[in-house]
């Protein structure tokens, strides 16, 4: 089991549709100060579930909504989407690949769906909760923690 892909809309930096496409092993995000990194890393902590705006680095959840700049409007939502490759079977649903998506509205409401279908936040939590992966399983190392590991 590995994560797959990662899809950001309206999340944060990200107004546009932009697709992160993963392989098996080491996954490592690399780019100059302001290009997202650390949104790349909140994005995948929120699709899993992540209930407090300091999870994110926000004040307020709708924070996380992309706000707009001079030359272009803000949007009503965000929306991210994060594929896991189940292959093995670890996850105990009979897919190949899983795709988890957590969509929050400016209104503030908030939807969740697993491949599509609209689920609850507890199911997300229930089909990740032996898999190692999940709102408290997994451990995201930031660049200034790696020094204390």
């Amino acid at each position: 089991m590995y994560l797959k892909r990662l899809q950001m809309k309206g999340f944060k930096s990200f107004a546009d549709t932009t697709t992160l496409d993963l392989e098996p092993g080491v996954t490592v995000v690399v780019g100059p100060n302001g290009s997202g990194k650390s949104n790349v890393v909140d994005a995948v902590g929120w699709v899993l579930g992540a209930q407090a705006p300091s999870a994110v680095r926000s004040q307020k959840m709708d924070d996380v909504i992309f706000a707009g700049t001079s030359k272009r409007s803000a949007l009503g939502r965000a929306e991210v989407s994060l594929t896991i490759d189940n292959g093995s079977g670890v996850l105990p649903i009979e897919f190949s690949e899983v795709t988890i998506t957590r969509t929050l509205f400016r209104s503030g409401d908030s939807e969740y769906a697993i491949n599509g279908v609209p689920c609850r936040l507890l199911d997300i939590q229930d089909l990740l909760s032996d898999s190692g992966v999940g709102r408290q399983q997994h451990v995201i190392i930031s660049q200034g923690q790696i020094d204390a590991v």
